[in-house]
């Protein structure tokens, strides 16, 4: 068994970290930031990783981890890295994402009354000509279905809002939450829904243009 990380702060600093980031829900969104992560030993003692190399982390730099963390913001409780709440954020979006109702090649098949090929090579079709938004999960491609319609068909009134952040690039996972949940941009409305209105139709577009314009300069693809 490795011994724990040990020394002035020893196993307390370890434990006490380990069970800030626990209570914050952040310790399992470490790696994806590129930090140190824990893990328990045989006796529920937390072992602090170097990212790089797997070594336990020295006290030198249990220390220094723990300062970095509490560094930003001015409650030392809550304070930090900001990457590390946007990763936790993005996180919790997916599930609640995952929670609504979505397509595989298999159940899109099986809407439309078709075998599987055919509607995997529509959505193949259908993302390449920017008409669709389709989101990979693991192994799996998934079709939000906000954007179809019961029987499985596109949604015309939804295509000019969704091309431009296809152009753009926009990470899909974005661009998924941007059009299913209230947006700022439109004072709160929900992008998916307000289009269906034809006197909200051409405002979502110009916010989706907008959104597509921002996504290009800054490069947050």
């Amino acid at each position: 068994m490795e011994t724990p990380t040990g020394g002035p702060h020893g196993p307390d600093l370890a434990h006490d970290l380990a069970a800030w980031l626990d209570d914050l829900g952040l310790g399992a969104h470490l790696a994806e930031a590129g930090l140190p992560t824990y893990e328990r030993d045989d006796e529920g003692r937390a072992v602090w990783r170097d990212p790089k190399t797997g070594d336990a982390l020295s006290d030198e730099q249990l220390a220094q981890l723990d300062a970095m963390l509490r560094s930003q913001g001015d409650d030392p409780q809550h304070a930090v890295p900001l990457p590390l709440l946007q990763i936790a954020r993005q996180a919790r979006v997916r599930v609640e994402l995952l929670g609504t109702p979505w397509f595989t090649y298999e159940t899109l098949a099986e809407a439309r009354g078709a075998t599987v090929d055919a509607p995997r090579f529509a959505v193949h079709r259908d993302a390449r000509d920017r008409r669709l938004l389709v989101v990979s999960e693991g192994d799996r491609t998934l079709v939000p279905a906000f954007q179809l319609t019961e029987a499985g068909a596109l949604r015309a009134d939804l295509e000019r809002a969704l091309a431009p952040l296809l152009a753009a690039e926009m990470d899909a996972w974005k661009a998924w939450a941007w059009l299913t949940r209230p947006a700022a941009l439109l004072g709160g409305a929900v992008p998916a829904e307000a289009v269906r209105d034809p006197e909200e139709a051409e405002v979502v577009v110009r916010a989706a243009v907008h959104l597509a314009a921002r996504v290009v300069i800054g490069g947050r693809r």
